[in-house]
């Protein structure tokens, strides 16, 4: 079976029109191993909390709720939920997912950050 891949993001928008958060297939097919079995009422919430050893930190987990506030999309019958606090500091960054002998995870690829740790879980 061969599975065609998009070279085109999915996009959240942030509220101002501009460039939200971009996430890449290869972030959509592992983000869909944690969403399928948990069922169809679940979403992933993507957002940025104070912490982390350069200020701020990459949050996500898996959600029941999305409020009348949280920016959105659906692909493939998976969900994606960015509240309106978080948008701001995710516009323009990319949500990728690597596979590799050295590293694996997701990445987040943040042209706002002016710093980041070694980790990449925080950025300032």
């Amino acid at each position: 079976m061969t599975e065609t891949v998009s070279r085109v993001p999915v996009r959240i928008p942030s509220r101002t029109g501009e460039d939200g958060l971009r996430v890449t297939d290869a972030a959509l097919r592992k983000i869909a191993q944690f969403l399928v079995p948990e069922g169809q009422d679940k979403v992933l919430r993507i957002g940025v909390k104070p912490g982390g050893c350069s200020g701020l930190s990459y949050a996500m987990y898996i959600d029941d709720e999305v409020t009348k506030t949280d920016t959105t999309i659906e692909r493939d019958g998976i969900r994606i939920a960015v509240d309106q606090h978080s948008l701001p500091y995710l516009k323009g960054t990319t949500l990728d997912y690597q596979d590799g002998l050295m590293e694996s995870g997701f990445t987040f690829d943040n042209p706002n950050a002016s710093s980041s740790c070694g980790c990449g879980n925080s950025f300032n």
